[in-house]
């Protein structure tokens, strides 16, 4: 997965832009890792969004978006 061409856009329009990614298995590509099962995943991806819900609460209040660095700086 990737974040083009979302990044790009948002930042020619100027738009502050942050993506968070959740993994859940790594035995799609690292030798030795036990195969996965669907219930393995979703376990994994309810402990994801619980710990991506704590990041938003936490850090959320603490952006300043009025005096964000990106904001019309097209560089």
């Amino acid at each position: 997965m990737s974040t083009v061409p979302e990044v790009i856009l948002a930042r020619e329009l100027g738009v502050c832009y942050q993506s968070i990614a959740m993994s859940t298995d790594y035995d799609c590509w690292k030798d030795g890792e036990e195969p996965v099962t669907f219930e393995m995943v979703m376990a994994r991806m309810k402990q994801n969004a619980d710990n991506v819900r704590k990041l938003l609460v936490e850090v959320i209040p603490k952006i300043d978006f009025w005096e964000c660095r990106c904001r019309g700086n097209n560089d």
